[in-house]
Parts: structure tokens; sequence; C-alpha cells
């Protein structure tokens, strides 16, 4: 289950991002309102969760315009913001938020809350476990078992591996990769993600005999794969 993060502020943007990631869901994350709402137009996205004071275009200003491009297929959103007066929380949700949450945010209300909006959309929980062959990725509890045992992963290569099964079957490209899973760290290179992607295979024995294969394309990324699907 995806969700848009409009967040100017780096800090904030991390912890958040964390625990959302910890709940079992995608998250990408914005430090431009601009880049948001082009997202947004343009992928799918099961909610967004939107700070409205950002420099270059504000939430309000960001909901305004995926309103007006996807009109009834806009998704959930919720505000977070510093202004608690009740003519600010009457504007937003009269523009057409779903929900308003006063910041310094708290991950439980936060969880409640998005959990609140997407089942009232008719949008699925995340799955808390999936199973694939000999492994099962615990979402929530940020671990994955193989044969019933805790592969030991760095938090790096946890983010890596949980992103990768929410995704089975995609094309993951190496910039995405770096955007999602390292997304504040400076100069990383596609050599990072490739040893990280390495280790993975070794460690989650993701090879042709296991069922499953992580599969390199050639000059692109990497894509999760079931070994019966492929010819």
């Amino acid at each position: 289950m995806r969700i848009a993060f409009l967040e100017d502020e780096p800090v904030s943007a991390t912890t958040v991002c964390d625990w959302l990631r910890e709940a079992g869901y995608e998250v990408v994350w914005f430090a431009r309102g601009v880049d948001c709402a082009r997202a947004v137009e343009s992928e799918r996205f099961d909610a967004c969760l939107l700070d409205w004071m950002v420099p270059d275009l504000p939430g309000t200003e960001v909901l305004s315009r995926i309103q007006i491009k996807l009109r009834q297929a806009t998704p959930p959103v919720i505000f977070t913001t510093g202004r608690d007066s009740e003519e600010d929380v009457v504007s937003v949700l009269a523009a057409g938020a779903d929900d308003y949450i006063v910041k310094p945010l708290s991950r439980a209300i936060l969880l409640a809350r998005l959990q609140a909006v997407l089942r009232r959309s008719g949008a699925q929980a995340a799955a808390p476990t999936q199973n694939f062959g000999r492994l099962t990725v615990d979402y929530t509890k940020r671990q994955v078992a193989l044969d019933n045992r805790i592969v030991a992963l760095n938090e790096r290569e946890t983010d890596l591996a949980l992103y990768i099964f929410q995704h089975v079957g995609r094309l993951l490209t190496r910039d995405h990769l770096i955007q999602v899973v390292w997304r504040l760290v400076p100069e990383v290179d596609t050599r990072t993600v490739d040893v990280h992607i390495s280790a993975l295979r070794r460690k989650l024995s993701l090879t042709p005999e296991s069922g499953w294969r992580l599969v390199s394309i050639y000059r692109q990324g990497y894509r999760l794969e079931r070994q019966k699907d492929i010819p």
C-alpha cells in the first residue's frame, strides 16, 4: 500500500518514513510540493500525507492540483501542520482533506488516522506478513525468516528486502532503489545497491533452487520473480 508523504524537514521525514515502513506501508517521501503533486498525478497512491507549510508549493495547493487532475480518483488525504486554530482546521477540511493532524506527530495517532481514512476509502490494511516459499516476511517486526529462522540483516538490507518483497515481479531500477531505500544518505552510487542485492541473494537464498530468485536486468536494475513463472 503506497503512501505519498510531503514534508520539507528531513529529520521529521525520516522519523515518519520509518514509522510507516515499520507498519508495512510503502512510503515515497517528497521534500517539494511540486514533485509530490506530479507523482500523485501520474502514479498510483493509496493515500497522501501532506505537510501544509512547504515553501515551494503548500499542501493545500498540492491537494488542489491533485483534485483537478484526478477528480473522483483522488486518494484520501491527511494534512499535518503546526497550525491548530478552528479556522485552519475548517479551511483544510473544506478544501477536501479527509483528516488533519497537529504537529508534533504521534506515531500511534498517525497510524490510527491513516488506517481510518484507508478503511473509509475501501482500501485494505497492509498485510503484516507474507510467505514466499521458504521465506516468511514480517513487515510489522521488520524481519525475514528462512526455514523459520530469523535471518540477520542490517538496517539497510532490511529496508531493501522489505521493499523488494512488496514489489514482486516489478522492475526496480538502481536509481529508484537509491531514492527509496537510501533516501537521505548522500553520495550513494549504484555499486552500493549491487553489493546489498548480492548480500540479500546469499542470506535469503534467493536462487532458482529455492523457488524465488532476484534477477538482474542488464543496465537497469532488479526484479524478484517466482521460479515457476520463469520460462
